[in-house]
């Protein structure tokens, strides 16, 4: 007897998207275990236990208190103490310098912490893959969920940031989750839905502050719930219960928001609220916003909020204004609007650009041949996800802040679900189109796996791959100084015995923890503060961070002027004045009596700046020796290189230059 074929349970197929779910956060955890610390990780780690053991809340406000209490979880579980109060940096929020100490300077098992702390935002990436699933299911059914899980799996921007203890993840995760708990509970009425989508959307408000898009989000999917429920029943009764569920979830987002800063308005601990300060002052951080500035000044003054949420809220506001920016080789301080279509675009497999293509050119034809009308019916339970995509990219496209593509992040899950509609094309009726589809499924899980485990370097075909993304993007988009683990494995199969090595490094990894103290410091950007001394340049290994290179946080940028370089010539005179400034105690109190120390150590700096600016302009024209993780750039340099590139004459700096370029 022949038996026929029986379609898998819908328990069988829930597990399967389990295990697949948990796959991704596998497969990120695991890439970013030999992955150095991120640039900001070291705050959100830090900041997120002093949240959830001291109750201050004046550490890194800015960047959400959910997902750093979240990621620090494991370190509060450990009993893992902070450095003393009495610490200067505690006492006036320096972040960064306090991390430094937690993690660098106490003998605290940094890799296992960290390794821990990306594990609790995996988790939350994983549960973004399931939601992605879920509701691509409810439009398209199972094999459009599955396509769309795929998708997200091995997705590298979620690859890279799924796994990393920030706050991007997180949020990701409540936007998609704040829209459609709000959609879902005005198309099915019931207490029990709205409660799950105000607690949604104030612990989306807790997870960082650009949940601020989520009202006008809500908003447009209001609206059209509104419009439909008109149709039917007039304007009157869908507005009343609008009204009704927006005044709760404003008081349910009220009230989240309280509780996550502990009941209490001052964001200093009473036990250190004496000594203790913001970074910046308030002062500081309202200057030249003009309208939210007297709103959020009102607000402290009424103590409506906490003072920690309106502190991080100013906060991003100001530094969003402006911020050094780095695009195809251009620089700027406000931005592109090109910036993010860019960066998507070379950032985003070439199949799933291509899946997004067909699908869009296919969903247009259906549309226009089966008229609007006809087609709103389908298109209507979109309205939440197309109400994310289309508030986020308006505020993208005009945002100053153009850091990295990571930024964007929220609206691929918006992409993975509407690439959930070609999962009706596989079907063995129609094998060629189901071949295309299941073609370019494969061949985006083939470009993932290519790209392991460095998925933040991840770039397509367009730009000609990884190796060439530093000529496009750099910071979070590339080389967010992940890679030190790297550099010392390659130095100790490649370094010749006694060779020098050099390091201008971008981020807040420790060299010397990583297993890099042989390494002289060239300009860092880590923002500790830590004073270093002026080295010599010799022949030997260079290892530049592709972010350093490009010199995007530098005050050099741009191109070398007469100018400069004349600015450079007066202070190399100075260098070995300066050298042994840095290195000499007794030598630096007699240069002292010549002149202040303020003034050697602003000439100290500037040297420094203009020096290895002067050696980047060539070096970026120049092949290194390798490129560790695509993020970190080794040069063997010889002592006429490093003559003609920072000591020789301009004639001989340009002459290196053309030969280098021509070559």
């Amino acid at each position: 007897m022949v038996r026929s074929a029986r379609q898998p349970s819908a328990a069988f197929l829930v597990t399967l998207a389990l295990l697949c779910a948990l796959l991704h956060a596998g497969l990120a955890g695991t890439a970013s275990a030999g992955k150095s610390t991120t640039a900001d990780e070291i705050a959100h780690l830090t900041a997120g236990l002093a949240y959830n053991t001291r109750g201050d809340y004046r550490l890194q406000p800015e960047n959400g208190n959910l997902p750093q209490r979240l990621a620090a979880l494991p370190l509060t579980l450990a009993g893992t103490a902070l450095p003393p109060a009495t610490s200067d940096a505690w006492k006036v929020s320096e972040v960064w310098r306090y991390g430094h100490e937690l993690f660098y300077e106490r003998g605290l098992t940094t890799d296992e912490f960290l390794f821990l702390g990306r594990a609790m935002i995996a988790l939350v990436s994983a549960a973004t893959g399931l939601l992605v699933f879920f509701w691509s299911r409810a439009l398209f059914g199972w094999r459009g969920a599955f396509l769309s899980l795929v998708l997200f799996v091995f997705c590298p921007t979620f690859l890279a940031h799924g796994a990393l203890a920030t706050s991007d993840v997180v949020m990701t995760f409540f936007f998609v989750a704040s829209v459609g708990a709000w959609w879902r509970h005005l198309e099915k009425p019931g207490t029990t839905g709205a409660l799950l989508s105000a607690v949604t959307l104030g612990l989306a408000f807790v997870a960082k502050f650009s949940a601020v898009l989520l009202p006008p989000m809500l908003g447009l999917t209001a609206l059209v719930w509104a419009a439909g429920e008109a149709r039917r029943s007039g304007w009157r009764a869908p507005l009343l219960r609008l009204v009704r569920t927006t005044a709760l979830h404003v008081v349910v987002t009220w009230a989240v928001i309280w509780i996550f800063y502990g009941f209490r308005f001052s964001a200093f601990a009473p036990a250190f609220a004496a000594e203790a300060t913001f970074n910046h002052g308030w002062g500081f951080v309202l200057g030249g916003l003009g309208l939210p500035a007297k709103i959020l000044w009102h607000l402290r003054e009424w103590h409506a909020l906490p003072e920690g949420w309106l502190y991080g809220l100013a906060f991003v506001l100001q530094f969003s204004r402006e911020r050094a920016a780095f695009l195809n080789g251009d620089y700027g301080t406000t931005g592109w609007v090109s910036f993010f279509p860019i960066a998507f675009l070379i950032k985003t497999t070439a199949p799933l650009l291509l899946l997004l293509a067909v699908g869009l050119t296919a969903s247009i034809r259906r549309i226009i041949r089966i008229r609007l009308a006809t087609a709103w019916p389908r298109l209507r339970p979109l309205t939440p996800l197309a109400a994310l995509f289309a508030v986020y990219w308006a505020t993208s496209l005009a945002s100053h802040l153009n850091i990295g593509h990571r930024h964007i992040l929220p609206t691929y899950p918006v992409l993975f679900i509407a690439a959930g509609w070609l999962g009706c094309w596989l079907d063995l009726r129609r094998p060629l189109v189901a071949a295309l589809i299941a073609a370019l499924a494969l061949w985006h899980v083939g470009a993932s796996l290519r790209a392991r485990p460095h998925y933040l370097a991840y770039f397509n075909e367009i730009v000609g791959g990884p190796q060439n993304g530093s000529r496009h993007l750099v910071d979070s988009s590339l080389d967010w100084g992940q890679e030190l683990p790297g550099v010392k494995t390659w130095l100790e199969a490649h370094a010749r015995a006694g060779e020098p090595v050099f390091m201008s490094y971008f981020g807040t990894g420790e060299p010397a923890y990583y297993g890099l103290e042989r390494a002289r410091r060239l300009p860092f950007i880590n923002v500790f503060k830590i004073p270093q001394p002026l080295v010599p340049l010799e022949p030997g290994l260079y290892c530049i961070s592709a972010t350093m290179l490009s010199h995007v946080y530098s005050d050099v940028r741009g191109p070398w002027t007469l100018a400069l370089e004349n600015k450079y010539l007066a202070a190399r005179t100075l260098e070995p004045a300066l050298i042994d400034y840095t290195t000499k105690p007794a030598r630096r109190a007699e240069l002292e009596r010549a002149a202040p120390a303020e003034q050697w150590q602003a000439v100290v700096k500037r040297y420094d700046g203009l020096r290895f600016a002067r050696l980047c302009y060539y070096l970026r024209l120049r092949e290194p020796e390798t490129q560790v993780g695509y993020a970190i750039f080794i040069y063997r340099l010889s002592a006429a290189e490093i003559h003609a590139a920072t000591a020789g004459s301009i004639a001989e700096w340009r002459d290196l230059i053309e030969r280098t370029a021509t070559h």
